[in-house]
């Protein structure tokens, strides 16, 4: 309780700091009509008040980052220390480089505690569910030191280095003690290597190529889904770069002896399905991991393009062992299945090599069960040929051979929801056709929600007003699309935008006074009146501070909106991602337009997560503004 009544006193005290200075600074008000030698004489001025207040929000900036840093010490909870203190250094560097440095060891010392007690705590999960025979759900593995990782590794690389070598001996060491089993067939990459290319992919994302690169170069020497997925962001930031990456990886291939179907399925993603990354098992079983819901074919040059056929060609024409001696990931079957994949795209650029291909099809033919050796598995055809999700006549000659209702409310559930991921409206008709009243509930739900989304990416304002009316929808997808029509319209049409916010204030205060959903959505809608009606937007944040405080797991920090289809046959998810539905994101915008204001906010946050959160970035947001040049 001391701890938590100093960072308040100290807020008091910066908040008493500020408005001193407010009152002693000049008067910001301009004479209604002044001519221009008055302007010249009084803008110095201005600027020069202005510098002082940004300049004094950087001190009070930094001391709060400094009394939280200390603070995180006593948090009981490990995941929360870790990441308060490497935040609040992320934030310290360009202003105490040692202060920062000595919070980033101290974050990661934490979060590899934490991520011990969460391994020991799945391991005695899993132990406990079988000896009671209950089915075993393998989650993510803990990854809060890469977390870590990924803001040292913005500011200091020979320290994230030091840390990413611990850390790749560490996971070598959980790998054996918890006996976990490689995926074959170019699956994931193995753990040590895995964490490495989280690294670079996280900090790809947050547009440090160089440094992306020089983590992930070590890595990037063999065929798995994560080092091909790599490659394929990167030649959205590089492409040039990427290929010639790509180039290197496939003479690696060309000259291993290890090298089999599998390995050119992967090297297929980079050249023709970015993020879509399909192998093959020996009894002709598809692995299908699509990081994306939608990719399109990347425009390789042809000198690129040239060499995976000629690599691809080679292994693929390796004369195949005997069954009985085939130790390949993907066997006869799997090679086979690879190979009818591939067959179009050899048929397209490489036609002369597409003769010899076809005919190391049919030689494999007679190995490969009857019931394998057609189109049916539909990851023959993922991602190369066209889809059948707009051609009427295939979704009717599978519900022609359909035996019962939920084989054919199977079919109707795929197209509509593969359809409403496009946005094409007659989704909603075949949802309509399935029979059983459960299931056409929770695929119109799914449905709609994906057809809002992809209204408001085509800024189509009308049109996800008219959904969002209309679909069987929740109520924070409701507050989330109402937050996103405002945000389309508040340059163009304010009174449209600010009405839109009210309704999503409407939704969030239909939620439970417990729900962690009524705080995110009354965030969001106050984030919006900003722009639109401060004096609403900071009613609305007091009310959300109270929700948060009544929320048990409110944590401040799961802008999330998820929505999720759950069948007999099948599982989708798809989360609508919104910084406003972060309390970050909120106090932000809030920071920005009244930074006293905000501390004084930030204090009625009674969990140590949130007015964590709330202070971070507050603070981060004191720090960014820059003086005008004079």
């Amino acid at each position: 309780m001391a701890i938590r009544l100093s960072l308040l006193t100290l807020l008091c005290l910066l908040s008493f700091t500020l408005v001193t200075q407010a009152q002693t600074a000049p008067n910001k008000k301009s004479p209604a009509k002044a001519g221009k030698n008055v302007r010249t004489k009084t803008d110095p001025l201005k600027a020069e008040a202005e510098a002082a207040v940004i300049a004094q929000q950087h001190i009070v900036a930094i001391t709060l980052l400094r009394t939280l840093a200390e603070d995180a010490h006593s948090f009981r909870d490990l995941k929360l220390r870790a990441r308060v203190q490497a935040r609040a250094a992320d934030a310290l560097w360009e202003s105490d480089v040692e202060k920062a440095r000595t919070l980033f060891r101290s974050a990661w010392e934490d979060a590899g505690t934490a991520d011990a007690e969460s391994r020991r705590s799945q391991r005695e999960e899993q132990r406990r569910l079988r000896a009671s025979r209950e089915p075993v759900v393998m989650r993510g593995r803990p990854d809060l030191r890469n977390e870590v990782l990924r803001l040292v590794a913005k500011r200091d690389p020979q320290l994230a280095e030091t840390f990413l070598k611990a850390l790749e001996e560490a996971v070598e060491q959980e790998t054996k003690e918890a006996a976990f089993d490689l995926e074959r067939g170019g699956g994931s990459a193995e753990p040590a290597a895995a964490k490495r290319i989280q690294l670079a992919r996280r900090l790809l994302e947050d547009g440090d190529i160089e440094a992306a690169l020089k983590f992930a170069a070590p890595v990037l020497v063999k065929v798995n889904r994560d080092s091909i997925n790599f490659l394929s962001a990167l030649r959205e930031k590089n492409s040039k770069v990427a290929d010639e990456l790509f180039v290197s990886l496939l003479s690696r291939v060309a000259r291993d002896p290890e090298s089999d179907a599998n390995t050119i399925s992967g090297l297929a993603s980079y050249a023709f399905t970015p993020f879509a990354y399909i192998t093959f098992s020996p009894d002709g079983d598809a692995n299908q991991m699509q990081e994306r819901r939608e990719t399109r074919r990347p425009e390789l040059p042809p000198s690129v393009r040239s060499a995976f056929f000629g690599v691809a060609a080679q292994v693929l024409l390796r004369p195949s062992p005997p069954p009985d001696q085939d130790r390949t990931s993907a066997g006869r079957t799997g090679k086979f299945m690879v190979m009818r994949r591939l067959l179009p795209l050899f048929e397209e650029f490489e036609p002369e090599m597409a003769a010899t291909l076809r005919a190391q099809i049919a030689a494999l033919t007679a190995d490969v069960p009857p019931g394998l050796r057609g189109n049916e598995n539909r990851a023959i055809t993922r991602g190369i040929a066209d889809e059948p999700d707009n051609s009427g006549e295939s979704m009717q000659q599978r519900l022609d051979r359909a035996q019962t209702a939920d084989e054919r409310d199977f079919i109707y559930a795929e197209y509509a929801t593969a359809l409403a991921g496009k946005g094409e409206a007659r989704a909603r008709d075949l949802v309509d056709k399935i029979e059983d009243s459960e299931t056409r509930k929770s695929v119109r739900g799914y449905t709609d929600f994906q057809l809002a989304e992809r209204a408001v990416q085509n800024k189509d304002a009308t049109e996800a007003a008219r959904l969002v009316k209309i679909g069987e929808l929740s109520g924070i997808q409701r507050v989330w699309i109402y937050t996103r029509i405002a945000r389309l319209l508040m340059e163009t049409d304010r009174l449209r935008a600010v009405e839109a916010l009210e309704a999503a204030v409407t939704e969030a205060r239909r939620l439970e006074g417990g729900n962690p959903e009524r705080p995110k959505g009354l965030l969001a809608a106050a984030s919006g009146m900003i722009s639109g009606d401060r004096v609403r937007a900071w009613e609305l944040i007091s009310e959300a501070v109270k929700a948060a405080n009544a929320a048990e797991n409110y944590t401040g920090e799961d802008g999330s909106v998820v929505s999720r289809l759950q069948t007999r046959q099948m599982v989708l998810v798809n989360n609508a991602q919104s910084e406003d539905f972060n309390l970050s994101g909120a106090f932000r915008a809030l920071a920005r337009d009244d930074f006293q204001r905000a501390i004084d906010t930030a204090k009625g946050l009674t969990g140590e997560g949130p007015r964590s959160l709330a202070i971070l970035a507050i603070a981060r947001t004191a720090l960014e503004k820059k003086p005008e040049a004079r």
